[in-house]
């Protein structure tokens, strides 16, 4: 910086908008308006040393901006300072008219202009790229020298030129004033906040060094400019500052601001460092959160959460919830609207309220007038069979047309697996026009998922119910309760339980799940529930259902099953049609009879699927292929390529594409479809896992019986097998059996023992015939687990064919319980055993005489193929069992 600047009389002036230049300070302007780029044109680009230009501070009442660009316009008015003269006033006001011929097509602004300025040095100039419309922007970075005054203002071209007369003191003032004990005391209390000030910027920015040599080496009265010029102070300020020729002044004032500006430092520190000691994780995320909530604000992109309570408010008003619920959903809300995002309630509640709003408070199905005879219809077309269960429905919606509020019983279908029972509650909703939703309750232990998680817990949620209810957006639909056998219970509570309230047409209206915390009404809904057996359910949750059993299907009703539902779907599944493959009637029947014994079809259809798996991979590999595609292959055929040879007349049908270009394969028929035989099933299906010769072979020894028993999926048929070897008199039983099975086999081994002289299995005089031998009972298939009390029957015969070394029937199967006096008891699953014993090809089943009534379900043409023997006591069984009749006198071999 010089120590001297001679000033010319005359300065280029540059108004600078609401900003002041003071001397030793360095400021960047960027020119833009015509009259500025002209000034720096005329005045500075084209001289080869950088000349000097003044800087006036100008207000802009227009609009007082705080643009570094000043725009000089063609109207100004004047707006001088306290020293100015009325000479310069007439001066100014007498451009002002020329200017307006000038720049007539510019904006018209008004100036109010300052009466001192700054004296500046260009130390850099650069010229931006011309623009097309021919603007140019220039950047000048300017450094202050000294003050003037304005003595006269003119108009050149389309800028500005002034007469000035510098206010700086001499060197001889200068001198005189270091000597005053004043300015000294000013001086040294000025250096000592200076440099305190410096410390304390130091210590927070790591800087500082260059300021304090400028502190050791500058003179004071320029220090003082240069200070203040780097604080953020007020235009008044500034101008202050500006009109503080004398030095005394200017360097109390700068006294004054420097001081003032180590104090907010301070203060900001001090509050700084408070509130970081106060801050938690929480309070600094919503500082954050508000700083991105007022930059979105800024950029117009104002989409906060505010905005989403607004319409989640919205929602609610819309739900239509009852007048109670109301009122606590209001509750929640304003309490939300008092919470921060940050908080930790904040989004659990939200998620609360959601609930609350897309639970279908009043929203249900609309339900088409009932037409009982196309209900059948849709009943027959989805299952076959299932007379009684298909009856039971027809009334169940018989009775909603006569009362449609009606509260309907809760059917439970109880029945092996792949008998149809989730397709049925499928097709009550399709009959009714109802939506329909399934709750799978196989193998849940928490009474939660029933009534759903309090909301004290982290990650609660509501129970599997209101959730299906939300899903399927209405109030009354369908709900199949699937597996509802397969719960258990453990220190979370019991879900059968929980189910109690929920099938209880009493109480469901007021449904209270632990999440939802309101009463939510359950009594529209329609509930079926499906299970494999009865015994798991609890006694209290059974008695609130309608239990309708679905036993297994007969071999005719699986072949009907399979030529009108099953044959079509797998065909329709693997791209094929009846063009491709071909399973005949016999081939169907063989599939049933060696390759599947269950009570549903699942097997059924995965043993058609593997075949149709076949038909597709010869489909594929044919060489003669049929493409649809546009581009469209040459047709390969030797019979085709021979005839055109030979020059013979050929014949084609031309078959037209539908308009919709849909699939046409099944236009096309291939020469000779695979039709599926009996050496293509065992290629397939490998070789017959069931032969009806096995019963006979099983039972070709004494001391084998044949059984029926009842599991889970359906009736089955159960060897026994007995033999004896020597021990000491005692009684070995495996097979992974139960405790009543178990008692079964003690009870049986008891009766023999007793009746063994009337049966002449022993001699008169012989009292322990079993002396020196043990009995071993074994039932096959072992890996499965086997209980009951229906076994008896089939215990004493295996026991009196031992020891009589007479064999049973190998046609005759039997259930049925006894007791110690040989008194035969009626025993459950009767029609399931029944269609056992007719799959393993059984002709003689012997049953107690108890259950003749239960062969009213058994279908008619499976008891035309059998022989059924009633049984009251022990001896009937006998006598039923072995061939020619009990063997009352013949005697044991043993």
């Amino acid at each position: 910086m010089a120590e001297s600047v001679e000033l010319p009389s005359r300065l280029a002036i540059l108004p600078f908008r609401n900003k002041v230049l003071l001397p030793g300070a360095i400021i960047r302007i960027r020119c833009t308006s015509p009259s500025s780029v002209k000034l720096v044109e005329q005045e500075l680009w084209q001289r080869e040393e950088k000349g000097l230009i003044g800087i006036l501070p100008v207000r802009d009442a227009a609009a007082a901006s705080s643009s570094e660009t000043a725009s000089v316009g063609p109207t100004l008015s004047q707006g001088l300072g306290s020293d100015s003269s009325e000479r310069s006033s007439k001066t100014q006001a007498s451009t002002s008219s020329d200017n307006v011929k000038l720049d007539g097509k510019h904006q018209q602004e008004v100036f109010h202009w300052h009466n001192r300025g700054v004296a500046a040095r260009a130390l850099h100039l650069s010229r931006g790229v011309e623009k097309p419309s021919g603007r140019v922007t220039y950047i000048v970075v300017l450094e202050g020298l000294c003050r003037f005054n304005l003595n006269e203002l003119i108009t050149r071209g389309t800028y500005y030129t002034a007469r000035v007369s510098p206010l700086e003191m001499t060197n001889a003032e200068l001198e005189q004033v270091d000597q005053d004990p004043d300015f000294i005391a000013l001086s040294r209390q000025f250096k000592a906040t200076a440099m305190e000030l410096i410390s304390v910027l130091e210590q927070k920015q790591k800087t500082g060094g260059k300021t304090k040599v400028l502190l050791e080496t500058v003179p004071v009265h320029k220090l003082a400019d240069i200070f203040v010029a780097s604080f953020e102070i007020s235009f008044e300020e500034q101008l202050s500052m500006l009109d503080s020729v004398d030095l005394k002044v200017r360097l109390s004032k700068a006294t004054e601001l420097v001081d003032r500006h180590l104090q907010s430092i301070r203060v900001a520190e001090k509050i700084t460092q408070k509130v970081e000691g106060q801050l938690s994780k929480s309070q600094k995320e919503f500082l954050l959160r508000q700083q991105m909530r007022a930059i979105k604000e800024e950029l117009g992109d104002n989409d906060d959460d505010e905005d989403d309570v607004a319409a989640l408010e919205r929602k609610m008003q819309s739900a239509g919830m009852p007048s109670n619920i109301w009122k606590h959903a209001q509750r929640e809300l304003r309490r939300l609207k008092k919470m921060q995002p940050q908080q930790p309630g904040y989004n659990s509640s939200r998620v609360y309220l959601e609930l609350l709003a897309d639970l279908p408070w009043q929203t249900v199905s609309e339900e088409h007038e009932l037409d009982l005879k196309a209900a059948k219809e849709h009943l027959d077309n989805d299952h076959y069979g299932l007379v009684k269960i298909k009856q039971r429905i027809i009334e169940y919606l018989a009775v909603r047309k006569l009362k449609p509020d009606a509260r309907g019983p809760v059917l439970c279908f109880v029945g092996p697996p792949g008998v149809g029972k989730t397709s049925l509650a499928s097709s009550i909703a399709a009959a009714l026009g109802r939506k329909f939703v399934r709750i799978s309750l196989g193998g849940i232990k928490d009474e939660a998922d029933i009534r759903g998680h309090r909301r004290t817990y982290i990650g609660s949620m509501p129970g599997r119910l209101i959730d299906g209810i939300k899903r399927v957006g209405v109030c009354n639909p369908v709900m199949l309760l699937d597996e509802i056998d397969k719960t258990g219970s453990d220190v979370r509570g019991d879900p059968a339980a929980a189910l109690l309230e929920v099938l209880d047409p009493e109480q469901n209206n007021t449904f209270n799940d632990h999440y939802l915390n309101v009463p939510f009404d359950l009594s529209k809904v329609i509930f079926v529930a499906t299970a494999n057996r009865m015994q798991p359910i609890p006694p209290p949750l059974l008695d609130r259902m309608e239990v309708i059993e679905l036993p297994g299907y007969t071999p005719e009703e699986k072949l009907r099953i399979a030529m009108q539902y099953l044959i079509p779907r797998v065909l329709d599944q693997h791209g094929l049609s009846s063009e491709f493959l071909q399973i005949p009637e016999g081939m169907v029947k063989l599939v049933i009879q060696r390759y599947t014994r269950e009570a549903g079809v699942r097997n059924l259809e995965r043993n058609l699927a593997a075949l149709a798996r076949a038909a597709a991979v010869r489909v594929v590999e044919q060489e003669q292929a049929v493409p649809l595609r546009k581009d469209m292959h040459q047709l390969a055929s030797p019979l085709l390529d021979n005839r055109l040879a030979e020059g013979a007349e050929l014949e084609m049908e031309v078959i037209p594409m539908n308009e919709n270009k849909h699939e046409i394969s099944n236009t096309f028929s291939i020469a000779s479809p695979l039709v599926v035989d009996e050496p293509m099933l065992e290629k397939v299906l490998g070789p017959p896992r069931f032969d009806d010769k096995e019963a006979a072979e099983r039972v070709a020894s004494p001391g084998i019986s044949v059984g029926l028993v009842w599991t889970a999926f359906g009736g089955e048929v159960q060897f026994v097998e007995a033999t004896a070897t020597a021990g000491k008199g005692e009684l070995h039983l495996t097979g992974q059996l139960g405790d009543v099975i178990k008692e079964s086999a003690q009870i049986a081994l008891t009766w023999v023992r007793a009746r063994a002289t009337d049966l002449k299995l022993a001699a008169a005089n012989e009292t322990n015939f079993l002396k020196g031998r043990d009995v071993h009972i074994h039932f096959p298939a072992g890996a499965v687990p086997k209980d009951g009390p229906s076994a008896g029957v089939t215990l004493v015969t295996a026991l009196v064919s031992l020891f009589s070394q007479k064999r049973v029937r190998a046609d005759t199967a039997m259930t049925g319980e006894m007791t110690l006096r040989g008194l035969v008891l009626p025993v459950g699953g009767i029609k399931d055993k029944i269609l056992a014993a007719h799959r393993y090809g059984i002709k003689r089943v012997i049953l107690p005489e108890r259950n003749l009534k239960d062969l009213v379900e058994v279908p008619a043409a499976v008891l035309g193929s059998l022989e059924i023997l009633p049984a009251k006591q022990m001896e009937d069984v006998l006598e039923h069992a072995f061939e020619g009749g009990c063997p009352w006198r013949q005697h044991s071999k043993l």
